[in-house]
């Protein structure tokens, strides 16, 4: 049994983040991941989409990662880019109340990595419909960002995000590079970007964060381990 056993609490629809999750922890024999599923379907402003991120199915989920005895629990997903950033903090705090385990995000966790690069001037990726991604431009916008560029597909469906290739993605992170950003954020954990960080930070030399990884970032961190472990996927691992 691996000695840091990390939570993560999935979108049920979520195909990626898993299978990109273990990947990156392939060479990391006393690291293991154990993930918790809650029903999302889709990714919009309407009510039944919004209802998804009640804190009781993910509270729901996260006692049983508790019984896995875990230690760190984290929202591996980015809805707080669109609902504000104090929805994940709210969760975190229930979380920790009610398991006694550390919890974090991946969006919070994108936002401190944010701060350790000093990037100001930002990019976003995502495959999210046009009110969606103008709720996260304006969310990131109110914390003093400078939104340099974005692209994003108008695709609703959880599920369908995963259909999108590398190749896919990549095209999008060239076209906002060409903006000279700070840092490029890949804001989707059911998007097949992570493995891409490493090319583009070596073709653009810009710092590229996905969500995924940064959701792996600090559940290693709030769970006593050590993330300069992880070698290949990119330059926020060396923080």
């Amino acid at each position: 049994m691996a000695s840091t056993r990390l939570g993560m609490l999935t979108p049920s629809s979520n195909t990626v983040l898993e299978p990109l999750t273990f990947s990156m922890l392939a060479n990391q024999s006393d690291i293991s991941a154990h993930f918790s599923r809650f029903r999302v379907l889709k990714i919009s402003l309407e009510a039944d989409s919004l209802d998804h991120f009640s804190n009781v199915p993910m509270l729901e989920a996260a006692d049983l990662l508790a019984d896995a005895k875990v230690q760190s629990i984290c929202w591996n997903g980015t809805s707080s880019g669109w609902l504000g950033f104090e929805k994940d903090s709210a969760l975190i705090a229930e979380i920790e109340a009610r398991t006694g385990i550390n919890a974090c995000s991946s969006i919070l966790a994108m936002n401190e990595l944010l701060a350790k690069f000093n990037a100001k001037r930002i990019c976003f990726i995502t495959p999210y419909l046009s009110e969606v991604q103008q709720k996260i431009l304006n969310n990131y916008r109110l914390k003093g960002y400078e939104i340099a560029a974005e692209k994003h597909l108008g695709e609703p469906s959880n599920f369908s995000f995963a259909t999108y290739s590398e190749a896919d993605i990549l095209e999008l992170c060239r076209a906002v590079a060409n903006e000279r950003p700070d840092a490029i954020l890949i804001f989707c954990t059911n998007f097949r970007g992570a493995q891409l960080a490493p090319l583009i930070e070596e073709e653009t030399g810009i710092t590229v964060l996905d969500s995924v990884s940064t959701a792996l970032w600090k559940s290693i961190q709030v769970a006593g381990g050590e993330p300069k472990t992880i070698r290949g996927w990119g330059r926020l691992f060396d923080v």
